[in-house]
């Protein structure tokens, strides 16, 4: 009987990050995600520490909106004071009560604090007078700039890093012609192997899990994240790319800036041999998508309600399967995981 069972591994040419296994040969890439609100807010720093007293006002700058997740933190309790001195920010000059106390002090949005690259500064309780204490000035805040982007923006979705471990797919080639692909199945090595060969079609997913994977993001929130096998060029893929595969996990993420895991992608099994069979003759690639809504409700999206796609894995040709040519240049920085920013 004529077959080949043989899995193959990806080659991560564009991230910011490689993991165990995997192997990165892409520059630096910042976060591609449009920081628009739905509505058409901006929340690229187009206000800041630049914006002079309305910065401040509270008419002009609620606390944000609260999304989740479920089980995480509540929303913050609402500011109290004045518009001119609310109680959250410890201003300049605004009253205080113990001298030589110091506080976090804030004189941006509220929406931007303490995210991406923006955090407090530090103040202290000062005598202004004989009969009044205030706060002295913020030292130490970073404020957004004004069109700054990703973390140097401050909003509360600026990056996020989605890796998973084992990405590799098995081939299958049966004696009738036709052809087939299923997940691999990791071992207590961490190697990602094929499935035992099944004789005959159809192939049928493994009952073991394809990969365990993490998430981290720099805001808190609910997110749905996918991966897709797809036959056709990394370096021009188009939309009649035909489908290998495809699976997503979804799930809370409660603490920000904490790699988190995340639901394991599950198995699964291609029957189309038309597909496989493009895949061998043209190659193949891996597109990673995320859609989600923050704990400060910011859409992450394409713009448009969609699945937005932040990242492409390209897997190296079939010459390097199975170990095969290991100093071929084409085959030396092949691994059996990937990483994507978004």
């Amino acid at each position: 009987m004529n077959f080949s069972s043989r899995p193959i591994v990806g080659l991560l040419v564009f991230t910011v990050s490689a993991v165990a296994l995997a192997a990165a040969c892409g520059n630096s890439d910042e976060s591609k995600f449009d920081q628009t609100d739905a509505s058409g807010t901006p929340t690229d720093a187009s206000f800041g520490g630049d914006s002079g007293g309305q910065a401040d006002l509270y008419k002009n700058d609620p606390p944000p909106k609260w999304c989740g997740p479920a089980g995480g933190p509540g929303a913050p309790p609402p500011p109290t004071g004045t518009d001119d001195c609310p109680s959250d920010k410890n201003k300049p000059g605004c009253g205080c009560t113990t001298e030589g106390e110091t506080a976090p002090c804030w004189e941006g949005f509220r929406r931007n604090r303490n995210l991406g690259v923006c955090k407090d500064g530090t103040t202290k309780c000062i005598r202004l007078s004989e009969t009044r204490l205030g706060w002295d000035k913020c030292e130490g805040q970073v404020l957004p700039e004004v069109g700054a982007k990703g973390k140097a923006a401050c909003s509360c979705f600026s990056e996020g890093v989605w890796k998973i471990p084992n990405i590799s797919p098995c081939f299958w080639d049966f004696s009738d012609g036709t052809s087939a692909a299923v997940s691999t199945v990791v071992d207590g090595t961490g190697k990602a192997n094929c499935p035992p060969f099944p004789g005959n079609p159809p192939a049928v997913a493994p009952p073991e899990q394809w990969s365990t994977d993490t998430l981290k993001v720099d805001c808190a929130g609910k997110f749905k994240l996918c991966f897709e096998l797809k036959a056709g060029k990394y370096e021009a893929p188009v939309a009649t790319d035909c489908s290998l595969a495809k699976v997503c996990v979804e799930g809370d993420y409660v603490k920000e800036d904490v790699e988190q895991a995340f639901p394991p992608l599950p198995s699964w099994a291609s029957n189309d041999s038309a597909c496989v069979k493009q895949w061998n003759a043209v190659g193949g690639y891996g597109e990673m998508t995320v859609q989600g809504l923050s704990v400060l409700c910011d859409n992450v999206d394409d713009g448009s309600g969609g699945a937005f796609v932040f990242n492409r894995v390209k897997y190296c040709p079939a010459k390097c399967r199975n170990g095969q040519n290991p100093n071929d240049p084409e085959c030396q920085n092949c691994g059996q995981g990937g990483a994507g920013t978004f």
